[in-house]
Formats: C-alpha cells, sequence, structure tokens
C-alpha cells in the first residue's frame, strides 16, 4: 500500500509543477509581447518603405533643386530618399548647400551622371541651348542611376510640391507599363492657358510629321501629349522592355534625321519619350502635375486654384529664380539662401 499512496504523490505533485510551469509562462509572455510591439511602434523607420526621389542638380540652377527638395520635406511625412544627380564639377555645391542649411536633415544620396554616355546622340539647337544640357537627360537612364529601388519618382528641377509625397509614390501603373505621366490634355483649366501663350498640347508639336519615320510610327498628329517632368516609373519594367535602349535608338536617329519639330524648341528631351511611351503609360492625378507656370512673364493661373494644386511646374522660359516671372511667391517660399553666396536670384528690387 505504501509504495502505491508514495506513487500517486508523486503523480499529484508532477501534475502540480505541470500546471505551475503553464501558468508561469503564460504570465511572462504578456510583458514580452508588450516589450516587442513597443519597439515596433517606436521604430517605424525599420519597416517604412522608401520613397526615392531623382531630381538634378544643374549649375546656374541649384536653387531649383533646393527648392524643389524644400517642399517635398517639407510636406510630408513619409521615408522620403533623394537621389541629387549632377556633374562632376557642381556636386561639391549642392552637397555643401544641404549640408550648412536646414535640409541637413534630410536623406540624401549624390549622384555623378556622366554626360559622355550622350556623346553622338544629341542634335544641337539653337533656339534652347539650355535643354540640350546633359542632365535634362538623366531620365531616360534611371535604372543606371537607381540600383535597388522597385519604384521611382522623377522630378524636373523647376518644380514645388504642395502636397503629400507619399500621394504621388502611390499612384498605381497598369501591368505592363514602365511609367505614369501626366496628360497634357487632363485638366481643363489649363486649356485657356494653352490656347493663351500659343503652347501645342499634341504629338504635331514635338514631331516633324513631313519625315517619313515619323509618319511610319502610325500616330495621329492630333494626338494628345504628355509632359515628362513628372515622372513615376517601374525599374523592373522599365528594365524589361529595354527603355533607356529604345529612348536611345530615337536620339540617334534624330541626330542623322533631324526628326524632331523645332515648334516648342523643347522637342529633344520629350520627343523620344513621347515615342517609345505611346500608349503605354498609366496617368498621374493631373492635380499633381500642374504646369506651364514659365510660358509667359504674366499669364497668371487663380491663385485659388493654385492653392488646390499638389505641384507647380515652372516649365517654359520664364522661371522663377529669374525675372521676370508668374507666381514667384509660391516658389521662394521654398527657397534656401546659398549658404555660399553664389547663388542669387533676380528680382528687379533687388
Amino acid at each position: 500500500i505504501l509504495p502505491f499512496v508514495s506513487v500517486n504523490q508523486i503523480l499529484l505533485l508532477l501534475l502540480v509543477l505541470t500546471v505551475c510551469a503553464i501558468l508561469y509562462k503564460k504570465v511572462h509572455q504578456v510583458p514580452s509581447a508588450l516589450k516587442n510591439e513597443t519597439v515596433d511602434l517606436e521604430s517605424p523607420e525599420e519597416t517604412e518603405e522608401e520613397i526615392p526621389v531623382v531630381v538634378c542638380a544643374a549649375a546656374g540652377r541649384m536653387g531649383a533643386t533646393v527648392a524643389a527638395i524644400s517642399s517635398i520635406y517639407s510636406n510630408t511625412e513619409a521615408n522620403v530618399l533623394f537621389y541629387i544627380v549632377g556633374l562632376k564639377t557642381t556636386i561639391p555645391h549642392i552637397r555643401k548647400w544641404i549640408e550648412n542649411s536646414k535640409l541637413k536633415e534630410i536623406k540624401f544620396k549624390v549622384v555623378e551622371f556622366n554626360p559622355m554616355v550622350l556623346k553622338g546622340k544629341i542634335r544641337q539647337d539653337a533656339s534652347r541651348p539650355e535643354l540640350l544640357q546633359p542632365l535634362n537627360f538623366i531620365r531616360f537612364y534611371l535604372p543606371l542611376l537607381i540600383q535597388k529601388h522597385e519604384k521611382v519618382i522623377y522630378l524636373d528641377d523647376d518644380i514645388i510640391v504642395q502636397g503629400d509625397i507619399q500621394e504621388l509614390y502611390d499612384t498605381k501603373l497598369a501591368p505592363g507599363h514602365a511609367a505614369a505621366f501626366s496628360d497634357d490634355c487632363d485638366l481643363s483649366s489649363t486649356h485657356e492657358m494653352v490656347r493663351s501663350v500659343g503652347m501645342q498640347n499634341t504629338y504635331m508639336g514635338f514631331l516633324d510629321y513631313r519625315k517619313q519615320a515619323i509618319r511610319d510610327l502610325g500616330i495621329s498628329p492630333s494626338t494628345c501629349s504628355f509632359n515628362p517632368g513628372v515622372i513615376v516609373a517601374n525599374m523592373t519594367e522599365w528594365k524589361h522592355q529595354r527603355i533607356t535602349k529604345q529612348l536611345e535608338k530615337w536620339m540617334q536617329r534624330n541626330v542623322e534625321e533631324n526628326l524632331y519639330s523645332s515648334t516648342l524648341g523643347g522637342g529633344v528631351a520629350t520627343s523620344p519619350m513621347l515615342i517609345v511611351f505611346h500608349g503605354k503609360y498609366s496617368a498621374i492625378n493631373p492635380m499633381w502635375h500642374i504646369r506651364h507656370l514659365g510660358w509667359s512673364p504674366d499669364t497668371r493661373y487663380s491663385e485659388h486654384f493654385l492653392q488646390e494644386a499638389k505641384l507647380l511646374h515652372w516649365n517654359g522660359r520664364y522661371k522663377p529664380w529669374d525675372y521676370p516671372s508668374v507666381h514667384t511667391d509660391l516658389w521662394e517660399n521654398w527657397f534656401i539662401p546659398d549658404p555660399s553666396g553664389k547663388f542669387k536670384l533676380t528680382r528687379p528690387d533687388r
């Protein structure tokens, strides 16, 4: 009998110990779970998606680059990584400007662009020589400049952003599309501006339809153009479709055959994109690219309309850091003076 009682006692003791062990484990798991949760909440940067934004820093226009970056950074909580693309000679200046201003808090990488990749691919155009600057073509080479990202935003330097860049980044690209652009006929509010300054917003304004190579494309000259100053790009599709190679092919053909119209004088960089992306691009929300602010020194949009806009683009000859220009106050809100004093605004009273 005694041995039997001892076995029962032992079994009972083991049962009690097992229950205690289970209870102990459950009680001590709670603080651990809370601790993990707290860590996750305190460091969202570790899991937050990075938004790469590409903008160039050209000599004589670095104030534009700084204002663009300043406007983006000030209007978002997103984890933005700026890729600032420049030539070897301009990189030290822009780096010093950022590091010695309130922009020193931004995340950025400076990328050097080698203009030799353009050798033999650009036909000289005396009417708008500034459009032939090497950095005007960095949008053609996004996968070579940006290695690790699936989705990339490219912005011209003569823009400011008034909305949250996260919204632009969230632009949906249809399957098979390597990029999204703003259609030049997408916003009725801009039509009056286009007519008043005599702009073209169709392929006729960019391509020379007297040339057989252009007619062979089968694109109607009345097709609405798009503006490649704001791009949301899918790098996987871009590489898969060999977009850069296609663009280079049309640059080369223009050198040989002079295929682009000089009506706008801006066809050198825009025209190849109009050809390569014809019928194969997604749409950016029209309010994320209000353009033509630089086409006239006195034709203005309504202030209410511009306040609603998410992104303003001074494409054209009349830039907001120069004089004359329109809506310069909206641009100057985001300008940060050059600590070195090299870049100065051109103003009638200064």
